[in-house]
């Protein structure tokens, strides 16, 4: 630690992006009286491209990793490993002891050193699938805001890290300082759910053959109980070539789809009208209230009030 404070160094790549620098900055820099010292640094000393933003003059190279007591790296532009010297480098720094945190896409970055092998991780969700796929030895959980692994640390897609840095002024030095540090930042300490809420529902396919009419039928008559056979009849297909077809064109039987179908328009009408939860629960096709609440719990991440404060806050929830 530098004079006694924990030494945070933030490493900025190329391209990387304004939010995600700007809150490390922001929780750990911009606070003179604080428990930690901040340094950014960069793969070499000189401009950095900033998207969103002007070019960052980065004073500091990759020797600064070797002083730090956490290592920060948000995201940025594209999902790319970077350099192996790069990677060399966030290696070398969580084998001295260093932990390791990830901003969004700056998981890919941890992820290309071999830091999130064995590991749950997480980022922003629309690359979430992406992670999963260059680095099958990570769990990657998408719907997460924030993941804590003891020394690993990833957060998910933008402000999401902003949790995750409060999170970790809250594990250093307790809920007091996190929250009085929030309330400064006019952020939430805490927030409930995850990325669920935001997320987008991957509903209607688009089938380069004859099966979109299957779809579209489903999609009109979600508030009936549809069944397997039912959608396989529709299509005229036996039950074993629909679920096949459903895999191959979503990525999920056709159960599940049904189910993400009913939430997205749940959603839907939770964002855009001032509907009663019993009457979104019927035209959804999710049963009573309660398991209507229930389910869009367990898969958003929130309960349906809670999403429309959140999404609606001019509309009233019943």
């Amino acid at each position: 630690m530098a004079g006694g404070k924990h030494h945070v160094v933030v490493l900025a790549l190329e391209n990387v992006l304004a939010l995600d620098i700007g809150i490390p900055l922001q929780v750990f820099g911009s606070w003179p009286d604080g428990p930690y010292t901040l340094t950014v640094c960069a793969e070499q000393p000189g401009p950095v491209a900033m998207h969103g933003g002007p070019a960052l003059s980065v004073t500091e190279g990759l020797d600064a990793l070797a002083t730090a007591d956490t290592v920060i790296v948000p995201g940025y532009l594209e999902p790319d490993a970077p350099s192996t010297r790069v990677s060399a480098a966030l290696a070398q720094a969580a084998a001295r002891g260093s932990r390791m945190v990830s901003i969004c896409l700056g998981a890919f970055a941890l992820a290309a050193a071999g830091l999130l092998d064995g590991r749950r991780a997480t980022t922003h969700w629309q690359y979430a699938a992406t992670l999963a796929k260059q680095h099958p030895k990570v769990t990657v959980q998408p719907e997460a805001l924030y993941i804590d692994e003891g020394q690993v640390l990833t957060s998910g897609g933008v402000t999401a890290g902003l949790d995750l840095c409060l999170h970790l002024v809250r594990r250093d030095h307790g809920s007091r300082l996190a929250n009085q540090r929030a309330r400064l930042l006019v952020a939430a300490p805490h927030r409930t759910g995850g990325q669920a809420q935001f997320m987008d529902l991957p509903v209607a396919p688009d089938p380069d053959d004859g099966a979109a009419p299957v779809y579209e039928w489903a999609l009109r008559n979600l508030h009936q109980p549809l069944t397997v056979d039912q959608l396989a009849r529709r299509a005229g297909m036996s039950r074993r070539t629909l679920i096949r077809r459903f895999h191959a064109d979503t990525g999920r039987p056709p159960m599940r789809w049904l189910l993400d179908a009913r939430l997205g328009l749940a959603r839907e009408l939770l964002e855009s009208s001032n509907l009663t939860v019993e009457t979104v629960a019927r035209r959804c096709g999710l049963g009573t209230p309660a398991n209507f609440r229930t389910l869009f719990k367990a898969h958003v991440g929130v309960p349906p009030r809670t999403y429309r404060e959140t999404f609606n806050p001019a509309r009233t929830s019943r």
